[in-house]
């Protein structure tokens, strides 16, 4: 088969097509013909050199696909040949095929084209298990989603949302009305405006209830200054480096908690778990159009350094597909 392989680390152009061996089924996978995937910022990471796949991933990019099952291994049961499926993967997405573990597939929910399928795996884990799961966020608090227009960002919006809460965005201003359309009730230029000031205003000076972090440091103060008392900070990106100081005093005065979490290192049988969750509570809203995949573009899958391009730009709103 073909992958998107790395010889050496570096640029868009490190990104390169090429034959690889075919993947085989251990016992628990099934093999996926790829019809999409995605490209998320772990792999430009990856791309870079500062994001290894986990032991016993592909080493090709990759974190989420879509495609239809070829092959099911030993110890699999409820998956059968010709199945459209999406999947969240520790890597290799990037490429014809791949072998998943049974546990992190998912049907292609009702309505929801195959390809566009491939922009759901990782956010919808993402986001369920850290706003939800995690956060708690209720139906009546408010959200602060940083980077909106990401896909994490537009999945983020639409699922608080259509759980009833009342969402705050930070976006350059050119995304804003796209995410208004989505469902957040207010927009925030992080460039010229004060977020602080705004969560307060807009929240009558409370806070926000549950933040969904994807700078870290550069953000961490600022974050626990915008939470609400009892508030809940989710940090899952390091876009704005990883060390900064720590206000305990203002997190107890708060009574306010921090957490930071990742997916892909995590161990299979808590990923099923997730994708478990995803399917019962997230599913259910995206078959009926509640919450639906936000597709900025596609591009063939030997066009990745393209795509990788486009999102380091931070042009794109929802997610950049690569097509096989």
């Amino acid at each position: 088969m073909r992958a998107i392989t790395i010889p050496e680390p570096g640029g868009p152009d490190a990104l390169v097509w090429a034959e690889v061996p075919d993947p085989e089924p251990g016992p628990g996978e099934v093999i996926v013909d790829v019809r999409a995937s995605a490209v998320n910022r772990a792999d430009l990471l990856q791309r870079q050199g500062h994001y290894p796949p986990p032991p016993g991933a592909p080493a090709y990019p990759g974190l989420e696909c879509s495609g239809v099952v070829s092959a099911i291994g030993a110890d699999v049961a409820g998956w059968e040949v010709g199945r459209e499926v999406c999947a969240l993967l520790a890597g290799g997405g990037y490429a014809e095929r791949v072998a998943v573990p049974a546990g992190q597939l998912l049907a292609v929910p009702d309505g929801v084209d195959l390809v566009d399928a491939a922009a759901l795996p990782e956010v919808a884990c993402t986001v369920w298990s850290n706003v939800v799961r995690l956060a708690g966020l209720a139906r009546g608090e408010t959200l602060l989603v940083h980077g909106g227009g990401s896909g994490i960002g537009t999945f983020a919006v639409q699922l608080g949302a259509a759980l009833g809460a009342t969402v705050v965005v930070t976006a350059r201003p050119a995304k804003h009305e796209r995410l208004r359309g989505l469902g957040a009730t207010h927009a925030i230029d992080y460039r010229e405006q004060d977020f602080v000031e705004e969560v307060r205003r807009v929240t009558d000076g409370r806070g926000a209830d549950v933040i969904l972090d994807i700078m870290g440091a550069s953000y961490l103060a600022r974050n626990v200054a915008a939470l609400a008392t009892g508030g809940r900070l989710v940090v899952i990106g390091m876009q704005g480096g990883r060390k900064a100081e720590l206000d305990l005093g203002a997190l107890l005065a708060k009574r306010a908690s921090v957490a930071a979490t990742a997916l892909r290192s995590r161990p299979l049988a808590e990923k099923a778990e997730i994708v478990a969750g995803v399917r019962e509570q997230v599913w259910p809203l995206v078959a009926a159009g509640a919450v639906r995949p936000v597709v900025d573009r596609r591009l063939p899958m030997a066009e990745a350094a393209e795509a990788h391009r486009l999102v380091e730009s931070n042009a794109h709103v929802g997610k950049v597909l690569l097509t096989v």
